[in-house]
Order: C-alpha cells, then structure tokens, then sequence
C-alpha cells in the first residue's frame, strides 16, 4: 500500500514503519497518525511479522503535534476530532512494538514513543513535553506514561517547566531501554527488534498482556491473570516445542500457535 506520510517496509520479521514528514519535522497530524496506526494494525495481523518498529529521521522522531490543526480549536472541535484516539488504537496492538527515536521526541512525538512497548535511542535523542509553552498540557498520555515511567518528581520538571530529557538522562530514569551511536542506532534498533520478533509469537503476546496488566489491576489481580495466561501456553504447539529444544540441547522451531 502506498501511504503518503509514512514509509514501511520489512526486515526480516520485523515491519519498520518510518514517520515521513522531514520538512515539518514530522510533527503528527491526523492523517499521518492514520496512516500509522494502518500500517501497524496491518503488520499486527502478519504472522510474517513478529515485532514492529517505529522510527522517524536522525533529526526527529516526531517534533510534536502540528499545531496549524489545533490552534484555533474549541473543546467540541477537539473532542469530535478521531486524531487523539489513535493512540488508543495503538494501545491494542497485540504483538511487541519497539519505538527508535533520533533527535527530538516532543510533545506528541515524546507521547508516541511512550505509547510504543519499548524506547531505544540515539545518543543524540531528546525526550520533552513542552506542550506548557503553548498554554496546554500532554493530551495523548504525558501526564500520566511520563510519570509511571520517569516518577513524580522528573514528569513534573518536564510537564510545568519544559526540561528535556537527554537519551542517557531517559535512560537512567527508565524511560528509554538502549542508547546507540547516532551512526548505527537505527541498524542497532533493527537488530533488537529482530531479536524480539525471532521469538515465541504466541508467548510474546501474552507476556505484553501480562506485563501491560501491572498498570491496570490490583497486584492480587494481575498474579491471578498472569497465572491463567502462563496455563494457556501449555495448549500451544511452541510450549511444546521450546521446553523439548530445551531438554534436547537443541534451538526452538517456532510454529506461531
């Protein structure tokens, strides 16, 4: 499929899907953000794809929203507006979804990326939500992935007083999981991902569903669904199969079921 403000391709078992808008920075209109989620739920639906990556240039992930769509919105205008809800539609993807961020991930960038089930970096990325500068808060998220993620007292520095984040800074408050060379980190987040994607299919995504849970259930709640999401993997012909490669010394044939 041919899109206009995305490029896709695949590598391996990994579906790349690279925001493409280099003049603006790729700041994330609505239909950039639909095109996106398209893409994503399409390579979602791909047993030839089993972890997706999504990146933007090495001068910006995502600068943030564009503000030409929003600035002279009223409340109704923004609540009849589906360009928010697409991050909800990423919040279903099922399979593992590694964002690789260069340069600026701002605003709704930065919310992207948080949306996303892992965050690698170039040394060279920024992470900020400097949405007070423009006499508005994080609407896709900041406020609250920010704060699970970098804890109270960082989301509060960044969301009332603009602080960018360094790649090494997020990483040290565990916002980022790797930091590469700005000159290989894309070829560096493509190896992760494929590390992730050669993977059980069946176990990865249930292990996204267990973990996503902690932020959703009581603790007593989630031990019980993890318990019931570990049983149902011993109906699946790649249990099976690993715990045998296992005792035989021998590498796991996945079968994707």
């Amino acid at each position: 499929m041919t899109y206009e403000y995305i490029l896709t391709r695949e590598e391996g078992r990994v579906g790349v899907v690279q925001l493409n808008r280099p003049k603006a920075l790729n700041a994330l209109n609505k239909a950039l953000m639909v095109e996106l989620m398209d893409a994503m739920e399409a390579y979602d639906a791909n047993a030839d794809i089993g972890c997706m990556l999504v990146t933007g240039s090495a001068k910006a992930f995502a600068a943030g929203a564009d503000i030409k769509e929003m600035a002279n919105a009223t409340p109704v205008d923004m609540l009849n507006n589906p360009f928010i809800d697409q991050w909800d539609r990423l919040s279903k993807i099922s399979k593992p979804v590694v964002a690789a961020v260069s340069g600026y991930a701002l605003g709704g960038g930065c919310e992207l990326a948080m949306a996303c089930d892992m965050i690698v970096a170039s040394e060279s990325a920024k992470f900020g939500q400097p949405e007070i500068n423009l006499g508005i808060i994080p609407g896709a998220g900041g406020t609250q992935r920010m704060t699970l993620a970098v804890g109270k007292a960082v989301a509060l520095d960044m969301i009332l007083n603009g602080r960018f984040l360094s790649a090494q800074e997020a990483q040290q408050f565990g916002l980022v999981n790797r930091v590469y060379p700005n000159e290989s980190y894309l070829e560096d987040a493509l190896a992760f991902a494929g590390e992730i994607a050669e993977r059980a299919p069946v176990a990865l995504r249930l292990a996204k569903e267990a973990v996503n849970a902690v932020f959703e259930m009581p603790l007593q709640a989630g031990l019980n669904h993890e318990r019931k999401l570990f049983y149902m993997l011993f109906s699946t012909a790649d249990q099976k199969e690993g715990m045998d490669a296992f005792v035989n010394k021998r590498k796991a044939d996945w079968k994707g079921h």
